[in-house]
């Protein structure tokens, strides 16, 4: 890639393209971005795989360790139209560099937390540069391709989260199990450092971009649009991740445990990355709402299936590995298809929104993480029959707001 800067547009989004003969170019760009949300995503779902160990190391329960989860993301939501906002005018490698070296801190500190309260402390700090750097990556990707190939870049995106799902959590399950928990999250430091690497190496220099005040980027909050489609994120993800955190003590009350947990971890994931590619392409042939619509149906479907195993005692290896591929799937096969929802709903403001939606997508998280580590000490069937619900209930909302683009 040259290194000749690339002018940005007016909505803060980065270069507004590249030439036509580099449309394929475009996309391979992606893979860059790609890289550092892997790190993200590592770095914000590793904790699954090793819940239990950590919660008994800091001497509290599995639903208070879970809400390590709950806090990083709700200082995600909020500070994420913050940094976008303090950020706007950093040229574009150096921000997603700098993030990405305040998340390998971050985690380098969570793994020296001697209690829980540091813990928590450390997670907000890494919430700091997940939230700087995943709506700059998103936007630069959308920003870097044609319209009609907003889809399938958007997925490459958050493609890199998916892959962290299908490696990074049973990497770090594994990691727990040879070593320590604090010595996997010594090597998801590592991980962000060295992804921090890779990108200043091959992204070419972008510069920032004119400032947009917090209250513009909150304006777009008023767009009938926006308004309509953005609920959506918060409600979907409340649904479909709530529970990933506590994806171990699931998998216990489905007969997975020992060295079983790691290959259902691993499972998830690569449902979770056939998913997102599958979406990617899929919403650019037949459009966000068919996408959406199918992902929630087999959401709700597989959420009750997996309620109805654990409440009827049903410890089967191969039901709960399926299981596990359709939860992945039906929880990434939704975020290409609402990204490009609201682009479309609001085109002139590409960076604003994808930051928007980037917030409800982790305040979706806490919720349903919050709902989880309350219902799960009730029992594993209650907490995934509440998720089904949500699920349905999504699958409502769409259709009630199907018509706004």
């Amino acid at each position: 890639m040259s290194d000749v800067p690339v002018k940005a547009n007016e909505a803060g989004g980065g270069p507004p393209g590249v030439p036509a003969a580099s449309e394929a170019r475009g996309l391979g760009s992606t893979l860059v971005l790609a890289l550092g949300t892997f790190a993200v995503g590592t770095d914000a779902y590793v904790v699954a795989g090793f819940l239990p160990a950590m919660a008994g190391s800091l001497r509290v329960s599995e639903a208070a360790a879970g809400q390590s989860a709950t806090v990083f993301a709700i200082a995600y939501a909020v500070f994420s139209p913050v940094m976008a906002t303090v950020t706007a005018r950093l040229p574009r490698r150096a921000l997603l560099v700098g993030a990405l070296l305040v998340l390998a801190l971050a985690n380098a500190g969570s793994a020296l937390a001697p209690d829980y309260p540091v813990l928590m402390a450390t997670r907000v700090v890494a919430a700091l540069g997940a939230a700087a750097f995943t709506p700059a990556a998103g936007a630069v990707a959308a920003s870097l391709v044609a319209p009609a190939q907003r889809g399938r870049a958007l997925a490459v995106v958050v493609g890199g989260l998916t892959v962290a799902t299908a490696l990074g959590v049973p990497l770090g399950n594994l990691a727990d199990r040879l070593l320590d928990w604090r010595a996997a999250l010594g090597l998801v430091a590592v991980l962000c450092a060295l992804c921090a690497t890779g990108v200043f190496a091959v992204m070419p220099v972008l510069p920032g971009s004119p400032r947009v005040p917090l209250r513009r980027r909150l304006d777009a909050l008023r767009h009938p649009g926006v308004v309509a489609v953005l609920p959506l994120t918060v409600l979907g993800l409340a649904a479909s991740y709530g529970l990933y955190a506590y994806a171990v003590p699931i998998l216990h009350a489905l007969g997975a445990e020992g060295p079983a947990e790691m290959w259902m971890l691993f499972l998830y994931g690569v449902g979770a990355v056939g998913g997102n590619l599958l979406a990617g392409a899929a919403v650019d042939r037949h459009g966000p709402v068919r996408v959406l619509a199918a992902g929630y149906v087999s959401l709700g479907v597989t959420l009750a299936a997996a309620a109805w195993a654990s409440g009827a005692d049903v410890r089967r290896l191969p039901l709960a590995g399926l299981l596990m591929v359709a939860w992945g799937a039906a929880t990434w096969f939704q975020t290409p298809a609402q990204q490009v929802r609201l682009i479309s709903a609001a085109p002139q403001e590409t960076a604003v929104v994808v930051g928007l939606n980037a917030s409800a997508l982790y305040l979706g998280i806490a919720l349903g993480t919050g709902l989880g580590g309350a219902l799960l000490p009730v029992g594993v069937p209650m907490a995934l029959t509440a998720c089904a619900g949500l699920a349905v209930l999504s699958l409502a909302y769409l259709m009630l707001t199907r018509r706004h683009r």
